[in-house]
This record gives C-alpha cells, sequence and structure tokens, in this order.
C-alpha cells in the first residue's frame, strides 16, 4: 500500500502550516524548520526567498524548446499550477505571478536543460477531464477547447504517457473552463445533467476537491478518496492485510485498530473486498 491517499502532503511544511495537520513527524519536520530559520537569522545567513525573475525567463525559454510547464513540473515534481505561476497569474483568480521564490524551488528549475521534452503520465489530465464533467462539461467540449480531435478523447487516457505538451494544453484548457459556467458556453441542460450523472455514479472527484490539491493531481501515486465512506476504506484496507499477511479478520482487526465486528459489517456493504478466512 504504497499510494498517497489524501493530503496534505507530509513530506513538506504545507500539511502543518496550511492543513493543521498534528502528526508527530510533521511537527517534529516543522519544529526542525523552525529552528534552523531562527538560527540562520540570527548567524544572519538567512536568504528564504529570490527574485523569481531569473525561473521566468528560464521558464519561458524551456517552453519555446518544447519543454512545458507540465513537463517541468514532473522533472522537479513541484506542482504544475506553481510552476505555471511564475510566467502567469492565476486563471479565475485574484493571485498575481509569483515574483519570489525560496532557493530550492529556483535551483530545482533552474537545473533543468534544453534536451528533456519527453513524455509525462495522463493521470492528471485524466482526472482533469474527469472533474469537468462533474461540472457538467461533457468530454466533448472539452476535447475541442483543448485542441484534441473528438475520437481521440477517451482512448488517449489508456496508454501508459502522452506529449507533455499535449497534458499541458489540457491543464491550461482545465484552468480556463473551471471557472466558466457550461450552460452559458452552448452546453444543453440535458448534457450538463448527463455528465454530472456520469460523475456522480463514477465518483470522479470535483473541482472543488482538487483545488485543495493541485500538488497531488498529477502524482499517479496518489489515490483520491473521492465520495469513498470510511467502512468502504476499512474494507479495502482489510482485504489488502488479509491477502498479502495471511491474517484472519480478528489479527487483521487489531492491525488496523477496529474491531473485528467493524471489519465484518465492511465487508458485509462491500463484498467486492471481502476475504474468507476461518475467524
Amino acid at each position: 500500500m504504497t499510494r498517497r491517499r489524501e493530503p496534505p502532503n507530509h513530506e513538506t511544511l504545507t500539511c502543518y502550516t496550511d492543513y493543521a495537520c498534528r502528526l508527530p513527524a510533521c511537527r517534529d519536520r516543522y519544529n526542525t524548520w523552525n529552528r534552523d530559520r531562527g538560527q540562520a537569522i540570527s548567524a544572519g545567513t538567512w536568504q528564504p526567498l529570490v527574485d523569481a525573475e531569473p525561473i521566468r525567463q528560464h521558464l519561458i525559454a524551456l517552453d519555446e524548446a518544447g519543454i512545458t510547464f507540465h513537463r517541468v513540473s514532473v522533472l522537479t515534481g513541484l506542482p504544475y499550477k506553481s510552476v505555471r505561476a511564475f510566467v502567469h497569474h492565476d486563471y479565475g483568480h485574484a493571485a498575481p505571478r509569483r515574483r519570489r521564490a525560496t532557493p530550492e524551488v529556483a535551483a530545482k528549475i533552474l537545473a533543468i536543460g534544453f534536451t528533456d521534452s519527453g513524455y509525462v503520465s495522463p493521470i492528471g489530465s485524466e482526472r482533469r477531464f474527469q472533474a469537468l464533467v462533474a461540472m457538467g462539461w461533457p468530454t466533448l467540449h472539452t476535447a475541442r477547447r483543448a485542441g484534441l480531435h473528438p475520437s481521440n478523447r477517451n482512448t488517449i487516457f489508456r496508454a501508459p504517457s502522452m506529449r507533455a505538451a499535449t497534458a499541458q494544453r489540457i491543464a491550461v484548457t482545465y484552468d480556463e473552463m473551471r471557472t466558466q459556467n457550461p450552460a452559458r458556453h452552448g452546453v444543453s441542460a440535458v448534457s450538463i445533467k448527463r455528465a454530472k450523472a456520469q460523475a456522480a455514479e463514477r465518483r470522479w472527484p470535483d473541482i472543488a476537491y482538487w483545488a485543495d490539491r493541485m500538488d497531488v493531481i498529477d502524482d499517479p501515486d496518489f489515490e483520491p478518496l473521492y465520495g469513498v465512506t470510511n467502512r468502504e476504506l476499512v474494507a479495502q484496507d482489510a482485504n489488502w492485510v488479509m491477502r498479502t499477511s495471511g491474517l484472519d479478520r480478528a489479527n487483521a482487526a487489531a492491525r488496523l485498530g477496529v474491531s473485528k465486528s467493524y471489519i465484518d459489517h465492511a465487508f458485509r456493504d462491500h463484498p467486492e473486498y471481502a476475504v474468507d478466512t476461518a475467524a
């Protein structure tokens, strides 16, 4: 079970500062950073932010060479939205173009050369399509806006990778369309209703869900738990524990910190995850 299921991202400080996460490891990470910051300030060596203009110019040059913001995001591990913000303001919001950056972020971006345009995972593009469907946008409209051939709008996500330039076009289109009302752009009420019903049936995360999770929307190892109840989650985890460890329900329950009866009820409600054991 290697997937990161829900933000905050527990490898950065944002889970503590922005989401009030208080897991011991995250609290220790923040305290260590804060202590190091205080010592650096006292020593006169603290340099928290640098001018982002060199970053902007480098990103523009990379983009002109075919290395898109999306590809830079993949290569550096930085969120696409954060990378793009060095060159463009945020669509539909008051957030201006970023003019400062941490030295670490600057170093990651400036280290990108001009030889790797490459391919990226299609997962982020697929999630953007799905979120727009949940908003009422049929995939046909999104495909046309992104410059994709309508016949490819579903099959494009079945391949193991896609061109970074295509992924960036979809990301830009998503940023534009997520602030627009489909009814005001030629989508009929019937089509909007049908799109929303399709997204609800398939439990596709919507725009609001991804708004706070843009740092992981392109992460293939992140598993969104949109619309998943705690009982279903326990059923999934118990299924995995019992299959991989050979434990019975009682011991699996102890491993997961729940009662055996809770697992029994979880398997009853979600029989697709049920594992038959002697206990």
